[in-house]
């Protein structure tokens, strides 16, 4: 999962201990994070097109928040402390707005298309695997690097990577190929996404499916889902999460598939698999399917359910991260990412959603 705190499910032997170094201050990267996302909501809210299309509003802050983070981290001079703040700050927001996010979401929203989206996402997720398999080959990628690309692009982005990486034995150079070329594709397909999905006239259910089967990281899944709209965004989180949760059977799939080929012993934690604010996005989704979470009623005859109140706080924290998301890019680092790789990533991009939408057709 992107931005997440959690223990590593998978581990190589312990390194040689390092110096250890005084903390850098968190505060001046959380400072700029909330006023990137401060102004990205003032735009938002702009009165006008294509800010305001009737009562639509088509561009989500949280969008906006990376979008201006990019530009501030690559046009103005915001320093290590900025970024190393910024970190934290994706680090702590991203899990527990996807915990909060579960309190929008009801088992009604599950059972929407029950099995027939879970076969999609498989299906769309051993496509990933497959085709990236095949365009490394055919592009004479390193087979590391096309297992990487595949399981990023299958799963949930860096996070896989970074997870399947010691199981595959990859090299450094491998790692760094697959994440430069993730991060470009993801965040193409989050600003894409929404207006392809209007082009090829998919509904709110069938976009939510297909944006929760594509796209590469969670926070990205779900900007671009409720880009699209409200309910569209939930579905998409719903789905994307249930990517996230089958890193767990792809880790021991490639774990006992590498056993006799890699050149060190590893460790796999099959407690830690499963991250916490999965379990945290659970406990919210149950609580409001089973009509847990109470209305709050005031002396005015005002009411407000704290389902939404706790929705509302997930969508300013989502703007929040990707404000710091947004300040963490740097384009002459992504720019770095390998010829082949990058077409590699693209042509299993590109499959992957070929695959998604023709199975959306063809189930839902």
């Amino acid at each position: 999962m992107e931005g997440s705190v959690y223990l590593p499910a998978v581990e190589r032997r312990p390194a040689e201990p390092r110096l250890k170094l005084a903390p850098k201050p968190l505060w001046p990267g959380w400072l700029a994070s909330i006023a990137v996302a401060a102004l990205a909501y003032a735009i938002h809210y702009l009165p006008f097109a294509p800010f305001r299309v009737g009562t639509r509003r088509p561009i989500s802050a949280a969008i906006l928040a990376i979008l201006i983070g990019a530009l501030a981290a690559n046009f103005l001079p915001l320093g290590v402390r900025i970024l190393h703040g910024a970190k934290d700050c994706v680090r702590r927001a991203i899990p527990l707005t996807i915990v909060l996010t579960g309190a929008s979401l009801s088992f009604a929203n599950a059972t929407a298309v029950g099995w027939r989206a879970f076969a999609i996402i498989v299906v769309t997720m051993t496509a990933a695997m497959a085709s990236a398999y095949l365009c490394g080959r055919m592009l004479k990628l390193s087979p590391g690097a096309s297992v990487l690309i595949g399981a990023g692009t299958a799963i949930c982005g860096n996070s896989a990577i970074i997870a399947v990486a010691p199981l595959i034995d990859a090299e450094d150079n491998d790692v760094m190929l697959s994440v430069g070329a993730i991060n470009i594709l993801g965040l193409a397909l989050m600003f894409v996404s929404p207006f392809a999905g209007g082009l090829l006239g998919l509904n709110d259910q069938s976009y939510g499916v297909w944006a929760g089967t594509t796209i590469h990281a969670v926070p990205q899944a779900v900007a671009a889902g409720f880009a699209f709209s409200e309910k569209a965004g939930g579905l998409a989180t719903l789905v994307k999460l249930v990517r996230v949760a089958l890193l767990a059977p792809l880790l021991l799939i490639l774990a006992f598939s590498y056993a006799g080929s890699r050149k060190e012993r590893v460790k796999v934690h099959l407690s830690r698999l499963i991250p916490p604010f999965l379990w945290g996005f659970l406990a919210l989704f149950a609580l409001n399917s089973l009509g847990f979470l109470p209305s709050l009623h005031f002396q005015n005859g005002y009411s407000v359910e704290s389902s939404s109140m706790l929705a509302e706080a997930g969508n300013l924290l989502l703007t929040l991260s990707m404000a710091a998301l947004g300040l963490e890019v740097n384009v002459r680092i992504l720019a770095k990412a390998g010829g082949a790789a990058m077409a590699a990533g693209t042509l299993t991009c590109i499959a992957t959603c070929a695959a998604s939408y023709l199975l959306i057709r063809a189930l839902l």
